[in-house]
């Protein structure tokens, strides 16, 4: 017979036990995480998860009822490899979860079960710094005391991190699994810098370029290409074939043709043209043929001064050299009523066989342009025929001087016609006709005749040409053949003197080259594609600033997204110091050479290269197990076990 005593069913009594209960767990427990998988997408035929992500924690204590696996007794050994399944058994107060827990992760999207907790749940256990997954929850032991449980036991074993977002907001928890899962290391373009390269010098008898008479074929790596060397006190020329690589041999292997040879150093004391061999390293490759043209005046390699960083690999920067000869130079001069009123050759240049063409820039669209004055003095002592210009008697009125023609004047010498010549720019509208009004200066009178501005408008104009003229290859004088107009006077127009070959001596021959990026985003090294032919002096060598721009610093966890490709993925680690970010659960394909960005940090940064590697356990060898099997049987094909 039941004590009498004891009520089985009393709330008073129940609520005894789960206090003591409570306390017990306080006093004699550790303050564990509860952290509750949220199911973002699921497989609804088999209730196979498909992706979950782990976003809150929450603090709990929890009393350590069993840690007999946890020292090393639950590593097994399989078929797959050697895997650690540590467990944990937990306890913890079925009252503070319900009133603590479940409040606060019940309106939570995808928690599929808030009233208690739940297999695939994740527990931190700080004591080892380590996350468990829950896999058994026991709700019914102790067995009704008093009609009611007071605990959940937690039946936990060693976390197996696949890919699942881990992001609560808790350092310690979060950064777990840093190093965990498959992740992608992007090489990223650091901070931009310009590189810079000056010519060494120039010598006779270089070699101008080398042209392929035949591209040959079946080329698996790339050709070597002999020239025949320099005469003694000579420099031999060196240089490098580029290959196609755009079909596949029977083997398998790819092959392609020569469609460039680029010289890495054009040599110098050749008096005579030399050879060119194209011979292949391998049993690979045939039928390609070259010849190279000989010039003086050719350039020396180009010396790098610094290689910069920020440069695309892919996309090596156009590098620029100055032609043999000089460009002629010009600048202008405007006039009070913005046309051009003269011209000065600055640099004749020099190797012009004929008459270049010369072009002037468009004058500006300019603002605040007068477009409806009218008299509010007419003054006294002006002449007919002169000219004045405009000044504001309030100095906080805008305007660039404007021209104003004086076309009739009454018997005092006061205004009673006039034509704008010149409508200046930066003019305001005036407003007050006692005081901002503009005020004519520069006429023969007394100065006080004044304008109001009643509107104003933009205004372009009419673009200058001139006419070159030549002396012993030079330009000596621009002779105008339209003065233009709209010119601002503060702005001269530029003037440019054409350098092209159609107007150049022929002998002299522009070189050029191209860069070679490293994987750091480095101009490495620059060759030759020409020479070039007549130079007297070094030329300068002209580099383009790098187009990509790095700035800020990624965060752990933060979701970063592709600027072309729309790829996104997960932060694990960013090292600012050697240009490299690694990411993990990896939505799409980065495209080589686009802006990564950081959706919390805001930073940008271009990216050049990836490689992958899996982390998922240090320990076990499944990897390995795989590429095995899949080299013994094909498992892309539907029945591997039948006929082929």
């Amino acid at each position: 017979m039941l004590n009498p005593f004891f009520l089985n069913n009393s709330k008073q009594e129940q609520n005894l036990i789960q206090s003591l209960v409570n306390e017990q767990l306080q006093m004699y427990g550790i303050e564990i995480f509860y952290i509750p998988r949220r199911y973002v997408t699921k497989n609804t035929v088999i209730r196979e998860v498909i992706q979950s992500e782990f976003d809150n924690a929450y603090p709990i204590e929890a009393y350590l009822d069993s840690y007999e696996g946890y020292g090393g007794q639950g590593t097994l050994l399989s078929k797959f490899g050697i895997q650690e399944q540590d467990d944990l058994t937990l306890i913890v107060s079925r009252e503070r979860y319900e009133n603590y827990i479940s409040p606060l992760i019940k309106n939570i999207p995808n928690i599929e079960l808030a009233t208690r907790p739940k297999e695939g749940d994740l527990i931190y256990f700080p004591l080892g710094d380590r996350l468990f997954e829950i896999n058994y929850v026991e709700h019914e032991q102790p067995f009704y005391q008093l009609q009611k449980n007071y605990v959940y036991t937690l039946k936990c074993q060693l976390y197996r991190y696949d890919d699942e977002v881990i992001d609560t907001g808790v350092e310690t928890i979060d950064d777990e699994i840093d190093q965990l899962g498959f992740i992608q290391k992007l090489q990223l373009i650091g901070v931009a810098t310009s590189a810079s390269a000056s010519i060494s010098g120039i010598s006779s008898g270089v070699i101008n370029s080398i042209n392929i008479t035949n591209m040959g074929s079946g080329f698996t790596t790339s050709p070597i290409v002999a020239i025949s060397s320099a005469p003694p006190g000579g420099i031999d020329a060196k240089a490098v074939a580029i290959l196609s690589n755009d079909f596949v041999n029977c083997d398998g292997t790819k092959g392609g043709t020569v469609t460039a040879i680029r010289l890495t150093n054009p040599g110098a004391g050749y008096t005579i043209t030399p050879s060119v061999v194209i011979r292949s390293q391998n049993a690979f490759g045939v039928g390609a043929a070259a010849t190279a043209s000989l010039a003086d005046g050719g350039l020396k390699k180009p010396t790098i001064i610094s290689g910069g960083g920020g440069y695309i690999p892919s996309s090596p920067p156009i590098i620029t050299i100055e032609r043999p000869d000089r460009r002629a130079t010009a600048t202008a001069t405007v006039g009070a009523s913005g046309t051009i009123t003269a011209l000065t050759v600055t640099d004749g240049g020099d190797g012009y066989i004929s008459v270049p063409p010369v072009t002037f820039s468009a004058p500006p669209t300019r603002s605040g342009v007068l477009d409806s004055i009218r008299s509010v003095n007419a003054g006294s002592g002006y002449q007919a025929n002169e000219t004045v210009s405009l000044v504001p008697n309030n100095v906080s009125m805008g305007g660039t001087e404007a021209i104003i023609r004086i076309d009739s004047v009454n018997g005092s010498g006061g205004v009673t016609g006039f034509t704008t010549v010149y409508g200046g720019y930066d003019f305001e509208v005036s407003v007050n006709p006692s005081g901002d009004y503009y005020e004519a200066r520069g006429g023969s009178g007394n100065d006080n005749f004044r304008l109001m501005v009643d509107s104003i408008t933009t205004a372009g104009g009419t673009t200058a040409t001139g006419i070159a003229s030549i002396s012993t290859g030079s330009v000596t004088s621009i002779t105008l053949t339209n003065a233009g107009s709209g010119y601002k006077i503060d702005v001269s127009p530029t003037i440019t003197v054409s350098n092209d070959n159609a107007f150049k001596d022929p002998s002299k021959i522009q070189a050029t080259a191209v860069a070679t990026v490293n994987a750091s985003g480095e101009i490495e090294s620059i060759n030759y594609t020409n020479a070039g032919a007549g130079y007297t002096v070094a030329p300068t060598i002209t580099i383009p600033a790098p187009v990509s721009t790095s700035t800020g610093s990624f965060i752990f966890n933060e979701i970063v997204t592709g600027s072309s490709s729309g790829t996104t993925a997960r932060v694990k680690e960013y090292d600012a110091q050697n240009n490299t970010l690694e990411v993990s659960i990896v939505d799409g394909q980065f495209t080589i050479g686009e802006t990564i960005i950081g959706s919390e940090s805001g930073a940008e940064h271009t990216f050049i290269s990836k490689g992958e590697f899996d982390t998922v356990d240090s320990f076990a060898d499944n990897d390995g197990i795989e590429i095995r099997a899949d080299e013994i049987i094909d498992f892309t094909k539907t029945n591997p076990f039948g006929m082929p």
